[in-house]
C-alpha cells in the first residue's frame, strides 16, 4: 500500500470518525433536552442511533488498525484476526440496529408498506457486507497459514544448507 493510499485512507477515516461523534454528541443533546411530541418514538431512535455511531466506530478503529498492520507488513499475523473480528461484530450489530429502526418504522408505513420492505432489504445487504468480510477473514485465515508454513520451510532450508 502506497503512502499517500494510507493518508487518504486515513483522512477519510478520521472524517467519518469525527462525523459520528458529532452526530452521538447531536442525539445526547437531542434527548436531554427535546421532548417527544408522540409522532414517533423519538428515543428509541435516538438511542438507537447512537449506538449506530458507535458500530461505525468500531469499525472505523479496526480498519485502521488494519492499515496501520498492512504498512508495517504484519498484517499476515494472527494479531490481524482481533480487528477483523471486531469489524464483522461490528457490522452485525449494524445491521440487527437497523433492523430496529425497521420495526419502529413500520407501523408508520400501513399505507405503504414497500417502504418497510425497502428498509428491510437494506438490513439484508449489511448482513451481506459481514458476510463477505467473514470471507474475506477466512482468505486471511488461508494466508497467515501459508505464511506459517513457508516460514518453517525457509528455517528447515536454511538448517539444510
Amino acid at each position: 500500500m502506497g503512502k499517500l493510499t494510507v493518508r487518504a485512507l486515513r483522512v477519510v477515516l478520521a472524517a467519518v470518525f469525527v462525523g459520528t461523534v458529532f452526530v452521538q454528541a447531536s442525539m445526547v443533546w437531542a434527548l436531554a433536552t427535546d421532548p417527544e411530541d408522540g409522532s414517533l418514538p423519538l428515543t428509541p431512535l435516538r438511542l438507537i442511533t447512537i449506538l449506530g455511531m458507535v458500530s461505525g466506530q468500531v469499525t472505523l478503529v479496526g480498519v485502521w488498525r488494519l492499515v496501520t498492520m498492512v504498512r508495517r507488513g504484519t498484517v499476515f499475523s494472527h494479531a490481524a484476526f482481533r480487528y477483523v473480528d471486531a469489524v464483522i461484530g461490528a457490522i452485525v450489530v449494524a445491521a440487527l440496529l437497523w433492523f430496529a429502526v425497521t420495526a419502529l418504522n413500520a407501523p408508520g408505513q400501513r399505507d405503504d408498506p414497500g417502504v418497510t420492505v425497502i428498509m428491510g432489504g437494506i438490513g439484508l445487504g449489511i448482513l451481506g457486507v459481514a458476510l463477505i468480510v467473514l470471507v474475506l477473514r477466512m482468505l486471511l485465515a488461508q494466508a497467515v497459514a501459508r505464511d506459517v508454513e513457508a516460514t518453517r520451510m525457509r528455517a528447515e532450508l536454511d538448517e539444510v544448507i
